[in-house]
């Protein structure tokens, strides 16, 4: 397993199956682009096959705050620590932040716990219309 903050040489090609379950998934080219235009981000890759297997996004001012939107592991992928592995290496990359934020699902916030992340409470809205990026 590769864990790398650059995408150069990462095509469309290599982002296939993402974003499960979503009504309006945002296409491969979509996804290339929402990495290009994060502030931070990891990429997980299989050496063998080059396939981007999971992935990590923050925004941040790099002064005070920064927010997770997306961390995401190929479904024949999880449960093998790769997410935990990615959440590492950007908490690592965020580490003179002061505040690292994220929205969940109820679900999944005992994972982000045993991550050191704590619960709080938090707004959201959602145009769904948009959800696939076009």
């Amino acid at each position: 397993m590769i864990y790398t903050t650059s995408i150069k040489n990462i095509t469309k090609d290599q982002l296939n199956g993402f974003f499960v379950g979503w009504p309006n998934p945002p296409s491969s080219e979509v996804h290339l682009k929402l990495l290009e235009k994060s502030s931070h981000m990891v990429l997980a890759i299989a050496q063998e096959s080059k396939q981007v297997i999971g992935f990590i996004t923050a925004n941040s001012d790099d002064v005070l705050s920064a927010y997770i939107p997306f961390l995401e592991v190929l479904p024949a992928y999880q449960g093998q620590g790769i997410g935990k592995q990615l959440v590492k290496e950007m908490f690592n990359l965020l580490s003179d932040i002061y505040m690292i934020d994220l929205m969940c699902d109820e679900d999944l916030m005992g994972y982000y716990e045993k991550l050191g992340m704590q619960r709080a409470h938090g707004m959201i809205r959602r145009n769904y219309t948009k959800q696939s990026g076009l």
